[in-house]
């Protein structure tokens, strides 16, 4: 069984499970996941893990993301995006003042109510779910950090919409469609995302990124991957043989989540240290 990351440039019009399956077929293995769904629409950075890797995926999904994006102001939609029929047309003449005033208190920490059509669970049912089936859902805000809110380049102005490029550098879980619908209301008009290309996650950038066809895409080992997102340790062979069994270890390092390592290089697991003892996150298969 391959064991590793492959770093995938999604196409617009695929689903996030769209791309697993097609992995799954060229890697010829069922075990594979992916971490921070792309809508259809959306293209760009998607980390799918393959293997004993897919462990530990929920240590990539909480990265930082980077994305460029499109948002139309002037115009509402049920799913804040283009793909939602058009709910609400106020039209908006651009003021660049209150554009950048607009922009600007949206970045920091905030607190964002997701977008309805999301896959967010409410009592078991994902949200989309209930939208579509008729049922008006109310999901509560959320904490989220956006680092970066800002044009790309001078906005095209096309009464009675106006259409930014911007880039946006943001915690995980923010969703960029109701930042487009957020800004909309700041500016007492309607907003909603047109385009949508995640150009990072954390460290990995869509340079990195291989483009979908009919061949396997190149395999990012592990160490690599989960290495570039938190400090390796790597302890003697008594301690690798502990944490394999599930014991805890004295470590005299920071608090912190650590990749450890054996002699070769190989992942063994992933340990959270508090207070000089080690708590294992995840162990690697023996």
């Amino acid at each position: 069984m391959i064991s590793g990351f492959a770093l995938i440039d999604k196409p617009a019009g695929w689903t996030s499970h769209d791309v697993v399956g097609r992995l799954r077929r060229l890697y010829g293995q069922r075990r594979v996941g992916h971490a921070g769904t792309l809508d259809p629409m959306a293209t760009g950075v998607l980390v799918v893990g393959l293997g004993h890797a897919t462990r530990l995926l929920r240590f990539v999904q909480g990265q930082p993301k980077t994305y460029e994006a499109t948002i139309c102001l002037g115009a509402g939609t049920v799913t804040d995006d283009a793909e939602g029929e058009v709910t609400s047309t106020p039209g908006w003449e651009l003021d660049e003042v209150a554009l950048a005033a607009a922009m600007k208190a949206l970045t920091g920490e905030i607190h964002q109510v997701p977008s309805a059509v999301s896959a967010i669970k409410v009592d078991g049912v994902r949200s989309y779910a209930r939208v579509r089936s008729g049922q008006d859902v109310e999901l509560a805000a959320r904490p989220v950090t956006i680092e970066r809110f800002d044009l790309l380049c001078a906005p095209r102005s096309a009464p009675p919409v106006v259409d930014l490029d911007v880039v946006v550098e943001c915690s995980s879980g923010t969703y960029i469609r109701a930042l487009a619908r957020d800004l909309g209301a700041r500016l007492q008009t309607a907003g909603h995302l047109t385009a949508l290309r995640r150009t990072a996650i954390g460290t990995i950038g869509i340079e990195q990124c291989a483009e979908l066809g009919q061949d396997p895409p190149p395999v990012v080992s592990a160490e690599k991957v989960i290495g570039d997102v938190m400090p390796t340790l790597q302890p003697d062979a008594d301690g690798i043989d502990a944490l394999r069994n599930g014991r805890r270890l004295s470590l005299d390092v920071p608090d912190s989540t650590y990749l450890v390592v054996d002699s070769g290089g190989s992942w063994v697991s992933v340990v959270s240290v508090r207070d000089g003892a080690s708590h294992i996150e995840v162990n690697a298969p023996s």
